[in-house]
């Protein structure tokens, strides 16, 4: 039975490896679980494998703010030690420390 372990963790800093882009981890899942429209939208030459974690980012560029979905293949930890500007991070977690988003999320 395939049994995928996450790399980054909720409220990990990320960064993307090939877009200019960074985002805090928010959601995982073990292996792809978006549409097999956004996944055929994607190059094939670049296209991941479905066969990995596949991580929920509150994301941010130069330009915007926005949420991303990427594989664990097109990751690295980011190590800039600067906070997300995303405006949705407040809403999931706590202030950043020490590179990291404390989770605070109340569960009804």
């Amino acid at each position: 039975m395939f049994k995928a372990i996450a790399k980054y963790h909720l409220g990990q800093v990320v960064r993307h490896k090939k877009h200019p882009f960074r985002g805090v981890v928010f959601d995982v899942d073990a292996m792809f679980s978006n549409t097999d429209e956004w996944y055929e939208a994607i190059p094939e030459e670049s296209r991941p494998s479905k066969d990995q974690p596949f991580y929920h980012l509150l994301a941010e560029n130069e330009q915007s703010y926005y949420v991303a979905y990427v594989s664990e293949q097109n990751l690295v930890p980011d190590d800039t030690g600067e906070p997300i500007g995303h405006p949705d991070v407040d809403d999931l977690f706590g202030d950043f420390q020490n590179g990291f988003y404390p989770l605070e999320v109340e569960l009804n």
